[in-house]
């Protein structure tokens, strides 16, 4: 990639920087367990009119990843610019009862926003029945990460940084919300990955995560009207985008695009050229980066996110994930994934893909009808594979070739030296962050933080 297609997006530099200097609102916009399910990234039989607009006038990223493919694990990543894995924060929902600090002087990007003078907020209260969550879910100790619950509660002339976090399309409550509406998605029109199986359960569960995505597109819509009503919308620069990947089966909890692959987009009218699009592969983690930068605010050293608009920034080539434990499911996978290729890691292959777990086998129709159905005979090959009674060591897509990720290419001799390059690669990368997950966790810490473990034995 040259200079110019690493700086594509930005309208004017000079604009750019000027605009750095007029303490600018920044505001996130999230969606729980959102894929790039939208419109604007070409997927069938969705209406995002709200979301697509942000594409239509900002910066939209086609291959933006998240760190971890859970909220937890992500969310300690991109509110400290830094990987969980080297925090320690890297399993879901862990260090809630001990005290845990972040270690090394990392700190949440909102104490970088609040001694520059912002106001923090996160939102509650959007208009009647339209609220955020309020979640942070990080996994250690943060005795104030905000303000306050509404950027209207700063104080005169204040600037603001503030995140919405709205809970649809999670599993839950925003699913039996969303089939409250009209015009619901037709089970029948959805379009399966090849490694589910064609079955009315399946389907049933895939239409309703589609209206999940249409309820949280209206709910997007109420808060760039907030924004419009305040006359804050042109003066706050947006990024939206997704905790991480959808919550349906092989998707969120794994490390294949499905559970980390998450939309991007950001809006900045007058500085980033409207309607740009990237292809480079960006971490949410650089997310972080830019928000800073967009306040005029220096990046701290210790970041491993790197601003998305800066000519002096070499564009990334590779992007790295992390999966560890998952409430009482202990697991470690590590993967690196370029624009075409995909390299998994498997540090414990002998634990099924469906080892157990809580939250899946209680909210995952998909996956106790795919078990039915296996117990049958009735899958095939691609859809048996997550059935497996082991996890292959590494595993290696061409996702040029294989979108789906169900051909494993790693005992391919034709594809030796690139499988061995990404491995290498992994490695330094892992010893460059000092991945915490390579530490075990005490049965008692995971007794401690998950109690449900117990019980599952």
């Amino acid at each position: 990639m040259n200079r110019r297609q690493a700086m594509a997006g930005l309208a004017a530099a000079p604009a750019f920087l000027s605009a750095q200097r007029q303490k600018l609102n920044v505001l996130w916009i999230l969606g729980d367990d959102l894929g790039p399910f939208l419109n604007c990234y070409g997927y069938p039989g969705v209406k995002t009119p709200n979301m697509d607009r942000i594409a239509k006038e900002g910066v939209r990223f086609t291959h933006a990843f998240t760190t971890a493919p859970v909220c937890s694990a992500s969310r300690s990543g991109f509110n400290t610019g830094v990987y969980q894995i080297a925090t320690g924060t890297h399993n879901h929902r862990s260090h809630r009862t001990d005290g845990y600090k972040l270690p090394g002087g990392v700190r949440l990007v909102t104490d970088i926003f609040r001694e520059a003078g912002y106001f923090t907020a996160n939102v509650r209260q959007l208009a009647p029945g339209i609220q955020g969550t309020g979640k942070t879910d990080f996994n250690f100790t943060a005795p104030k990460p905000f303000d306050g619950t509404h950027w209207n509660q700063r104080g005169k002339d204040q600037p603001f940084y503030a995140q919405i976090n709205f809970i649809a399309p999670h599993k839950g409550a925003a699913f039996k919300e969303a089939r409250t509406q009209k015009n619901l998605v037709d089970p029948a029109s959805v379009t399966l990955p090849p490694y589910y199986p064609d079955h009315p359960v399946v389907r049933d569960e895939v239409a309703n995560y589609l209206d999940a995505v249409h309820l949280l597109d209206r709910n997007v819509g109420v808060a760039l009207d907030a924004l419009q009503k305040d006359g804050l919308l042109e003066n706050t620069v947006i990024f939206f985008f997704g905790d991480n990947g959808r919550c349906l089966i092989r998707g969120k909890q794994w490390l294949y695009d499905a559970g980390t692959h998450v939309p991007l987009m950001v809006r900045h009218p007058g500085v980033l050229k409207a309607g740009t699009v990237r292809q480079d592969p960006v971490s949410i983690l650089d997310m972080t980066a830019q928000s800073l930068v967009s306040a005029g605010l220096p990046v701290p050293s210790y970041f491993h996110g790197q601003p998305l608009f800066d000519s002096k920034v070499k564009p990334r080539e590779y992007v790295f994930t992390a999966r560890d434990r998952c409430d009482m499911t202990v697991d470690r996978i590590r993967a690196v994934r370029s624009r075409r290729y995909k390299y998994i890691r498997n540090f414990m292959p002998d634990r099924p893909y469906t080892q157990y777990n809580e939250y899946i086998t209680n909210s995952y129709p998909t996956q106790r009808a795919m078990k039915d159905l296996h117990a049958q005979g009735k899958l095939n090959a691609v859809q048996s594979l997550f059935m497996a009674p082991q996890k292959p060591p590494v595993e290696f897509y061409d996702l040029q070739s294989d979108p789906h990720e169900v051909k494993n290419l790693a005992a391919s001799a034709q594809h030796k030296k690139l499988v061995d390059e990404f491995g290498q690669r992994l490695d330094r990368w892992l010893k460059d962050v000092n991945d915490q997950g390579a530490i075990p966790e005490s049965k008692e810490a995971i007794e401690r933080e998950e109690p449900r473990a117990k019980a599952a034995k």
